[in-house]
């Protein structure tokens, strides 16, 4: 990795020396070396947002360069040119295909990314169950409702979620848009969900924390995650439809959506893991901020070609 100077980093930001050895004492810059009394800045890092825009917002001290480096990334990013309808169209439609392929595999669907892109076209699988082809078809109607609920600004609610199930549980029909009525266990999880008496209770009382947290918007969504898994709250679906509302939190504050990797599924239990066991959410939040982090800087390198 190549570095700079605070000198050259002030040039570059337009922003004092002093300014920019102050944020490096704050962690504020990520990914800086100290050597004696001077620091070296990755080239290619990303000016710290102003932490007026940040005003009432609670950010624990191991996130801090790291949450500004996303939110650097997305401001400038913002600053871009639009992109037409055609690029923007093209990265949609490669994005919902491998996006519905990993979504699906993780919760254990056995068609291929090119024959889920060939369900998505209306295409049948030979040797395929038609569940996995239903599946396939069912997320892209709920991320494509998703994308809608964004444009239209909508809050999440639980109807909105409910929503977003019962399109993910297209091949259960007596059983989409419902919360469960029977308790469940997840093998291997730490959590036990609660029983089915308390699942209405919990979910109103997770989205009402939500909306009042004052946790950095990154966070708080993956603590959402977090607690909405635990609580499970439908006979299936749960994993489908929680990803797909965690994107849905994400667009809302302007991030781009992200494709959980199904090669990532063991770091993605592990998080539940280090949560439900050990009380510690933040190999999830580092998670989803890596993935929001790729794909900003994706979108920047497309837009600068």
């Amino acid at each position: 990795m190549e570095y700079m100077s605070t000198k050259q980093a002030s040039e570059q930001w337009g922003i004092s020396d002093r300014r920019i050895r102050l944020l490096c004492e704050q962690g504020r810059i990520e990914g800086i070396i100290k050597q004696g009394r001077s620091y070296r800045i990755p080239i290619g890092a990303m000016k710290p947002i102003d932490k007026r825009t940040l005003r009432g917002v609670n950010i624990p001290k191991n996130y801090i360069a790291l949450f500004s480096h996303i939110d650097g990334l997305k401001v400038e990013l913002d600053k871009r040119r639009p992109m037409t309808q055609g690029e923007l169209k093209r990265i949609q439609s490669e994005f919902l295909i491998e996006y519905t392929y990993n979504s699906n595999a993780i919760e254990g669907n056995t068609l291929t990314l090119r024959e889920t892109a060939l369900a998505l076209e209306g295409m049948t699988i030979d040797q395929k169950p038609l569940k996995d082809h239903l599946e396939a078809i069912g997320h892209r109607d709920a991320f494509l409702y998703v994308e809608k609920l964004v444009a239209d600004q909508a809050a999440i609610s639980e109807k909105v979620i409910k929503d977003i199930h019962a399109l993910v549980l297209i091949d259960r029909p007596e059983d989409k848009g419902v919360y469960r009525s029977i308790p469940v266990r997840i093998m291997g999880m730490y959590q036990e969900p609660p029983q089915p008496y308390l699942v209405p209770i919990q979910m109103e009382r997770l989205i009402a924390e939500h909306r009042k947290t004052k946790r950095h918007s990154i966070e708080s969504i993956a603590l959402f995650h977090l607690k909405f898994e635990g609580i499970h709250p439908f006979i299936d679906g749960n994993g489908r439809t929680g990803r797909l509302i965690l994107n849905l939190m994400l667009m809302q504050q302007g991030y781009p959506p992200i494709n959980v990797k199904f090669t990532d599924r063991k770091r993605y239990y592990d998080c539940f893991d280090s949560y439900f066991q050990d009380n510690d959410s933040s190999p999830m939040v580092n998670m989803i901020a890596e993935y929001i982090r790729e794909g900003l800087e994706q979108y920047l390198i497309i837009l600068s070609l």
